[in-house]
């Protein structure tokens, strides 16, 4: 059992940003991680408590991105096994310091840019979460065009390593996305 709590990621991530926009990001990303938790039946509290706080050194040093995620969580006596899965998830992209293995390393990994594209197609409809279903959001992940910053390079490669259809990981990040839309301002 973990020390980290989403309480307490939520304390720390407010030290370290200012930016509205990555408040929400932290929060799209922290309701997915929970439904992802509960699809490999893990501790959900500790999975959203993780996916808050992923992009806790992006805001001050966006150009090294997860090298400095130490430097600010290990005095906040952040365990290593959280530093090294919030790391993972710059893998191949701002790191190679580590490469996701564990459900939860591949979990954020994977989810951290599809929570984009569900919020972009959120946004766009007048009913946004409420109602989104997977084969429309189907068709905006296969158009490019849509959303275009985020990577579904990565996110297919996340896929590919969590071993699941991309039918299920998209459908768990929108449940988990759904579920707290109040929070992520839907």
């Amino acid at each position: 059992m973990s020390e980290l709590t989403l309480a307490k990621a939520k304390e720390i991530l407010a030290k370290h940003t200012t930016e509205a926009h990555l408040f929400t990001h932290a929060a799209a990303v922290s309701a997915a991680m929970g439904a992802m938790a509960d699809h490999f039946g893990a501790d959900k509290e500790y999975w959203e408590a993780v996916g808050y706080l992923h992009d806790v050194d992006y805001e001050e040093f966006p150009d090294e991105h997860c090298h400095h995620v130490r430097e600010l969580l290990a005095p906040e006596g952040v365990e290593e096994e959280v530093i090294q899965t919030i790391i993972s998830h710059g893998w191949g992209i701002t790191t190679d310091e580590k490469e996701p293995v564990t459900d939860i390393e591949k979990s954020l990994y994977t989810v951290d840019e599809l929570t984009g594209i569900v919020q972009a197609y959120a946004l766009m409809r007048p009913e946004k979460m409420d109602g989104m279903e997977l084969e429309s959001f189907k068709k905006k992940f296969k158009d490019k065009k849509f959303a275009a910053k985020c990577s579904r390079d990565t996110i297919k490669k996340g896929m590919e390593m969590l071993g699941m259809e991309p039918s299920e990981v998209m459908q768990c990040c929108i449940d988990g996305m759904q579920a707290h839309k109040e929070e992520l301002g839907f």
